[in-house]
C-alpha cells in the first residue's frame, strides 16, 4: 500500500511554506518550527534531508535559516515526495514468493505510472497559490 510518512507530509507542508516566502531571505528554523507547531530538532531533520537532496538550503547565524534553491514553479510535488519517500510505487516489493501475473503486472505497473503522472504534474508554485488563495493573504518575512 502505499502511504506517505508523516515526514513526507511535513516536508511537502514545509517547502510549501518556503515557496510563500520572499526567496531572497533565508527563513528561521524556529519560525518554521513555531508555524507548524512541530520541534525544531524534527523538523530540522527533515530539512537536512532536502538539503541533502538539494531542494533547500541552510545558512547558520543571525540572519540563517532555509530557503529554496530555485523557483517554486521548478518543482515537482513528486520531486519533494521522493526526497523523503523514495520510490512512489503502490506495490511493495516481495522477496522470494513474488506475487506475479501478466495481468497483475500490467495493473500495478499503469498503477504505479499514473500515482507518478499525478504527482509529477503539480508543481510546488501551484500548491503555494492553492493556500494563498485560501488564507487570503500572504504572509512573507
Amino acid at each position: 500500500m502505499l502511504k506517505i510518512s508523516t515526514r513526507g507530509q511535513y516536508a511537502l507542508l514545509i517547502m510549501t511554506d518556503l515557496a510563500e516566502q520572499n526567496p531572497e531571505k533565508y527563513v528561521p528554523l524556529k519560525l518554521l518550527s513555531h508555524r507548524h507547531n512541530l520541534s525544531a530538532k524534527y523538523l530540522e531533520q527533515i530539512l537536512i534531508q532536502l538539503g541533502k537532496t538539494g531542494l533547500v538550503t541552510g545558512l547558520r547565524g543571525n540572519n540563517g535559516g532555509y530557503r529554496l534553491t530555485k523557483k517554486p514553479e521548478e518543482y515537482t510535488i513528486g520531486e519533494i515526495l521522493r526526497a523523503m519517500e523514495g520510490d512512489l510505487s503502490p506495490k511493495g516489493i516481495t522477496e522470494g514468493n513474488a506475487v506475479s501475473n501478466v495481468g497483475n503486472d500490467v495493473f500495478w505497473s499503469d498503477f504505479e505510472k499514473v500515482i507518478n503522472t499525478f504527482v509529477d504534474s503539480i508543481t510546488l508554485e501551484q500548491l503555494a497559490e492553492k493556500n494563498r488563495e485560501f488564507n487570503g493573504y500572504d504572509y512573507c518575512i
